[in-house]
């Protein structure tokens, strides 16, 4: 197996302004550097310094993208053109992103990369037909691109070979616009264009039911601080997957969420054509050691996780994942950063 001797390496973009740091061990965000009030400086995203501790997996999916199914899939078993496919049960009682060696813990290929004031690196993987349980092979690209001083653009495209495939990519960077080694993003605000999530049972999977936020601690139509309402949300925090249902467009994206830092001024506005967002709290991270030996701990920073629905292919009201020969899957996130 020639894929296992291939090592993972770290490459660099930059445009004077903003610096992003990606691993091709799942197409992984290591650190994303960007000017906050008075130009000062800071990385963003939750990581380590080193190559070894993602190759270890010690990181709950900092940064990767994941796949070949984000978020979780029932009891790990679904059917496709009656027939049952059974996954790896990674996360009891269920399948969770892609199974137990995802997307995120492959060496992806580098298959181009462009300089100048737009630079970009492109990714590719070969899916294999029965990896993790999924059926037939997929060809897969995530690019990454600056496309303005401080903005980041991830556009991903996966093709179904030969069998119908569900297919859902995320990608799962742990933000704090603070800095990632700044304590807690419960002082940040979010707007989350949003006016549904799909609520779920105790083992975190849709119940099927699209459930208005209005008047629920999950609502984040108009802007409010993340920490407000937290407490009041079922279990350690926020992990829902959010209805994004009434953003402006642009582009053919739609705007998901903004993210803003009243200590840097820092603001993310993102923009995506998914259907959901999984807005995830940290709730699960505990005492992990990270870059510069800062301790990250639960709330330590949001998963702002642009996707189709979870357990979608169980679910024949939520929008179908399910990819066919002939088509192309299609995923597009930006990234703006700004201060205000």
């Amino acid at each position: 197996m020639a894929d296992q001797t291939k090592e993972p390496q770290l490459f660099e973009l930059s445009n004077g302004s903003m610096h992003v740091k990606i691993t091709n061990l799942g197409c992984t965000i290591t650190s994303l550097t960007v000017p906050g009030k008075d130009g000062q400086l800071a990385d963003l995203v939750l990581g380590f310094d080193t190559l070894e501790p993602y190759v270890k997996g010690a990181a709950p999916y900092f940064g990767c993208i994941v796949g070949r199914v984000a978020n979780r899939i029932k009891d790990g078993k679904f059917t496709l053109d009656g027939i049952e496919y059974s996954l790896p049960i990674n996360r009891p009682p269920n399948s969770l992103h892609g199974g137990h060696k995802g997307f995120d813990k492959v060496i992806w290929e580098v298959s181009e990369q462009k300089g100048g004031e737009n630079p970009s690196f492109t990714f590719t993987y070969h899916s294999r037909d029965g990896e993790e349980g999924f059926p037939g092979d997929v060809l897969v690209r995530a690019t990454y691109s600056l496309t303005s001083s401080t903005t980041l653009r991830l556009d991903m495209e996966a093709v179904p070979q030969n069998k119908p495939t569900p297919i859902n990519l995320a990608q799962h960077t742990y933000w704090n616009l603070a800095g990632h080694s700044s304590g807690t993003i419960l002082d940040h605000s979010a707007q989350i264009w949003a006016n549904h999530i799909t609520p779920v049972d105790q083992n975190t999977v849709p119940t099927g039911e699209i459930m208005p936020v209005k008047g629920t601690p999950f609502d984040f139509t108009t802007e409010k601080k993340i920490g407000a309402s937290i407490q009041e949300v079922p279990g350690l925090g926020y992990d829902h997957n959010y209805v994004l249902d009434c953003g402006e467009e642009k582009e053919g994206l739609r705007h998901a969420v903004r993210l803003r830092d009243p200590s840097s001024s820092r603001v993310l506005n993102l923009w995506t054509n998914s259907p959901g967002m999984q807005f995830y709290t940290a709730n699960y991270v505990n005492g992990i050691t990270g870059k510069g030996g800062a301790v990250y701990n639960k709330h330590a920073a949001v998963c702002l996780e642009t996707q189709g629905f979870p357990n979608a292919i169980n679910q024949p009201n939520f929008p179908s994942i399910v990819v066919r020969p002939g088509e192309k899957y299609k995923h597009t996130m930006l990234y703006e950063f700004s201060v205000e």
